[in-house]
Order: structure tokens, then sequence, then C-alpha cells
């Protein structure tokens, strides 16, 4: 089939589509109510029917009446074609006019429908526009709102890191000072250590040196001895006499002089370290037994000797280990170096000078190497006990200064000697503070001293 023809038979069937559908799309399908033409088409169809029936004769049955009236009106219509053509053709016209006006009825009410449609269109995009400007206020709103809430958020997240540097560099900073301090403290324990060591090296060095000092002389003193002539050496005592005894109460006059047993063990605290670790520690004319008792409850052995029978048997009242005996008989009966410690509190100042030399050498001779001696008696570099503490004592003899201690002790191998000064006269005696320091230090210092030393 040429495609000419295809052509052809496809406009006819679009034609006839239109002829019949004239309106082209539905009724009311664009909102818009359109022109219905379905009754103008039945009425062209009627007309058109009536035109192809014009010159047409109705048939009737079959006969020889028939085949006559048949012929008859197929001549009158001959003979009248002449009168009727005119009429003919201009129902025709009509009727092709009416064509024209229904096609164009259809494409009107095509062409209102596709107005519709893009009117409809048109309400569809000012909705859109509408509903993209309501869409656009309410997502500027949100994406405002999205911003503060972003900002807010980088707020947040820069004060928490602010807080958290800030936290990191004060622990950074704690840190640093807690490691400063601990090296300084460790630094300075380790000088402490340090010093301390070189201290005792110092004191060990000193110690030595006096000792090699002590040897040289005391060499030096034999050879002279032999070298020169021999002189009659006088006789030495064994023991100076005993003193008298008294015609009063001693412990109720040490009582009431010299204080009471609490008054003197704190006093006697300050001795606790140089006699610590000793194992054999003898007291001296040890009285109510204070120093024992401060040993016994360090640890320490310790034993006290006393000329009065009544103050051993008050030590012995109180569990001590004291014995009443003279001290020169008793220090001579005393193997050499056996004793680690000596204490002789308030008892030096009660011996003849003459015999007090010979007290130290019996001391230093039974102390071992390193042993310890500790002397406590009134101090007469103070005025004030001339005037009341010395002289209450009847047994007194004289005071001892402490550079004659010193130099006793070191004639007999006694180093490391250490002076300590003992109850401030300003206590008992309020009215020496109005004096000037440096006076008052001078001449009314301490009632007692103490000194003490090592055994070379």
């Amino acid at each position: 089939m040429e495609s000419a023809e295809l052509i052809a038979i496809l406009q006819e069937v679009r034609d006839r589509v239109r002829s019949r559908h004239p309106q082209g799309v539905e009724p009311g399908a664009t909102g818009i109510p359109l022109a219905d033409l379905m009754p103008l088409l039945h009425a062209r169809d009627a007309a058109l029917g009536k035109v192809a029936a014009i010159g047409t004769v109705n048939p009737r049955p079959g006969g020889l009446v028939n085949g006559l009236v048949q012929t008859w009106k197929k001549f009158l219509a001959r003979v009248l074609d002449w009168h009727v053509r005119e009429q003919v053709e201009f129902n025709r016209k009509i009727v092709s006019a009416v064509d024209a006006a229904i096609e164009a009825l259809g494409e009107t009410n095509r062409a209102i429908g596709q107005l519709a449609a893009r009117i409809a269109e048109a309400g569809e995009l000012k909705d859109m526009r509408n509903h993209w400007a309501d869409w656009r206020a309410d997502w500027e709103r949100k994406l405002q709102q999205n911003e503060i809430q972003f900002l807010r958020s980088v707020a947040d997240l820069q004060g928490a890191a602010q807080h958290r540097a800030t936290l990191m560099d004060a622990s950074y900073r704690d840190q640093v000072r807690a490691q400063h301090q601990d090296f300084t403290s460790a630094l300075q324990r380790q000088m402490i250590e340090v010093q301390q060591r070189l201290w005792a090296d110092m004191e060990r060095i000193r110690l030595e040196y006096e000792r090699l000092i002590y040897s040289e002389l005391r060499t030096i003193r034999q050879r002279a001895e032999v070298r020169g002539k021999p002189a009659e050496a006088p006789q030495r005592s064994a023991s100076p006499e005993p003193p008298a005894s008294l015609p009063f109460d001693y412990g109720r006059f040490a009582e009431r002089f010299r204080g009471s047993e609490e008054y003197v063990k704190d006093g006697q605290q300050f001795y606790l370290p140089y006699f610590a670790g000793c194992r054999n520690v003898l007291d001296i004319g040890c009285g109510r037994g204070e120093f024992l008792e401060m040993m016994r409850q360090a640890g320490v052995p310790a034993r006290g000797i006393d000329l009065s029978e009544e103050s051993v048997a008050t030590c012995l009242h109180k569990g001590l280990d004291a014995e009443p005996a003279d001290l020169f008989p008793y220090l001579a009966a005393l193997p050499e170096a056996s004793l680690d410690g000596i204490f002789c509190s308030q008892v030096v100042e009660h011996l003849p000078p003459a015999h007090l030399p010979e007290m130290l050498r019996l001391c230093a001779s039974r102390l071992v190497r390193n042993g310890v001696i500790a002397i406590e008696t009134p101090n007469p570099e103070c005025l004030a006990i001339f005037a009341t503490h010395f002289y209450l004592d009847p047994t007194h003899q004289r005071p001892v200064p402490h550079p004659l201690l010193a130099f006793y002790l070191e004639e007999f191998g006694v180093g490391s000697i250490e002076v300590r000064r003992l109850a401030p006269a300003v206590e008992s005696m309020p009215s020496l503070a109005a004096l000037p320091d440096q006076f008052r230090e001078a001449f009314f210092g301490a009632l007692d001293y103490a000194i003490l030393g090592k055994k070379l």
C-alpha cells in the first residue's frame, strides 16, 4: 500500500473521530462546561439521510401492480429532477455548512478545553508560586533557626574547648608544680643527706684527729717521764673522804630547792638522743632516779649509784637498778672500757677541786670508744646562782666553769666536747627581763650547763 493512501486513510479516520467527538476533551474534565454538539450531529445525520433519499422510490412487494407503480414513480422522478435539483443542491450545501459549523464548534470546544487546561495549569502554577512563597518563608525561618542553633552549638563547642583547654592548662601547671615540688623536695632531701653524711664524716674525722692528738700527747708525756729524772709521785687517795652525814632530811631539801621529779624529768629529756642505743649506762649520783626512769622508758639498760641510802631506797622502790656506793672505789673496781655511757648531774660541784680530775680520769678510762659522758652542774657564768641557788646547798664546794671541765675531759681522752646551757635565769627571776639582752645573756644567762663528750 502506498504511503499516500495510508495517510489519506488515517486522515479519514481522524475526521470521522473528530466528527463523532467534536469536543476533543471530556466535558467538565477541565472544570469549564462545553457545548454538547451531539444533538446537532444527530440532526445533521438525519438531514443527510433525507438528502440521500431524494429521488429514490420506496420498495413494495413484487407483482404486476407494483412494477407499474415503481415504473411510474421513476418516470415522475426523472421528470421532476430539474425541478428539485436546486433544492437538493441547497440541502447539500446546508448540510455541508452544518458540517463546517460542527467542525468549527468542535475546534472551538477543543480550543476552549486547551485554554481551560492552560488556565488550570496557570492556577496550579499560581498555587505552586503561593506554595513556594510560603515554603520559602518557612524555609528561611527554619534556616534562621538552624543558623542560630548552629551558632549556639559552635559557641558551646568553643566554650567547652576553652574550658577543656583551661583545665588541661591548669592540670599541666599543677603537674609541673607538683613535679617541681617533688624535685625540690628530693633535691632538698639529697642535700640534707649529703650534709648529714658530710657532717658525720667530718665528726668522724674530727674524732679521729682528736684521738690521734691525744695518743701523740700521751706518748710524748710517757717518753718525757721515762727520759726525765724520776720524781716521787704524790700519793693519790683511792677514795676521798665522804662528807659527813647531814643533820637534816636531804630528800626534802632537794624536793624544795631543786624541784619536783616531773620538773627534773622535763629538764633531762634533751639527754635522751645522746644515750639512745647505749647498752650499759651508769648514773653517778642518781638521786631520786629521774634519769634512770627516762632510760627505762627508752629501753636503755642503766644503773645508778649514790651516797644517800635514802635516795637509793627510793630508786629501788621504783624498781630501778641502784646501789649505795662512793663513785671513786666503784669506778676503780669497774673494768676499763666497760661502760658506753656515763651521766652525772649536780655532783661535781660537791667534790673538792683536787678530786675532780681523778673522777674524770676514772670516768674516761671506763668508757668504750665513742662512749658518751654527760655532766650537769651549776653555771658560774650566771651571777644569779651565787645570790640564790648555789649557796642554798651546804654540801656545795665550789662551782666548776665549763672551760675547766672541757680541759679535764680533753686531757683524759674525751673529744667532741659540747656545752649546753640549761634553765634560763629569767624564767625563775622575771625581773632580769628589764636588763639589756646582751648583758643579761653574758652575766645572767643559764643557771646550769651540761657538758657532753665522746671517748676518743
